[in-house]
């Protein structure tokens, strides 16, 4: 009895700490879709082959783009009409604010349901929750980096492109929702396969404390 204790002990809290590192996993890929979604730096001017100091700097995002003086001023535009924008641009808006709500609903489902909360009372129900929490992160880490993937291969075409006259280069925002795409899938990753073990291990658990205490009560009866 003793040693099932400690083993179902050292499960939960195996179970409570996945769960801490999945929450921060969580908070951390949702600030950086924040970012993402708010800084308009997913494309900026290249002065590659350029032998002349450019004094100013430009820099596009999501919602708005910025021109950048040589003297630190900083002068943004946002774009005047959403049906004149292109594809990738009015998909990676929708992708990337889908994703922080996804997000955040998740890091709520999962406070919800996990080990180290008292939110959700039933035992057995709880890795269900975590496994769906799991499933959201997961989601929502595709859902980022599919748009910066997108804006990156466009930038990377009409970088090598001819008949393009402005270049553009990788942007800030790029790189940090690469980074906050992988963080998420890691996180909804680690809850599923966790959470899955768990449920499965739960079960038996339980049958053999209900085993090991009627018998007790039957040498009981007899004395």
């Amino acid at each position: 009895m003793e040693r099932l204790d400690a083993g179902n002990r050292n499960e939960w809290m195996g179970s409570a700490g996945v769960q801490i590192v999945c929450v921060a996993l969580g908070v951390l890929g949702l600030i950086g879709g924040i970012v993402c979604c708010a800084i308009p730096r997913w494309k900026v001017s290249s002065f590659t082959g350029q032998n002349i100091v450019t004094a100013q700097e430009t820099e596009e995002g999501l919602w708005m783009t910025c021109v950048v003086q040589s003297t630190g001023q900083q002068q943004c535009k946002s774009y005047e009409s959403l049906l004149v924008l292109p594809s990738d641009l009015q998909a990676s808006r929708a992708m990337t604010i889908i994703s922080c709500m996804v997000t955040s609903l998740a890091i709520l489902i999962l406070f919800a349901g996990a080990d180290f909360t008292t939110c959700v009372e039933n035992e057995g129900i709880k890795p269900k929750i975590s496994l769906v929490a799991g499933i959201a992160l997961l989601v929502s880490g595709l859902l980022l980096i599919i748009p910066v993937s997108w804006s990156a291969h466009n930038v990377i075409s009409n970088f090598y492109n001819p008949l393009v006259a402005q270049k553009m280069e990788l942007g800030t925002c790029i790189f940090i929702g690469w980074a906050a795409g992988v963080l998420l899938i890691l996180a909804g990753g680690l809850l599923m396969c966790f959470s899955r073990a768990k449920s499965g291990s739960s079960g038996g658990t339980a049958k053999y404390y209900g085993n090991s205490s009627s018998a007790p009560a039957a040498n009981k009866n007899y004395v």
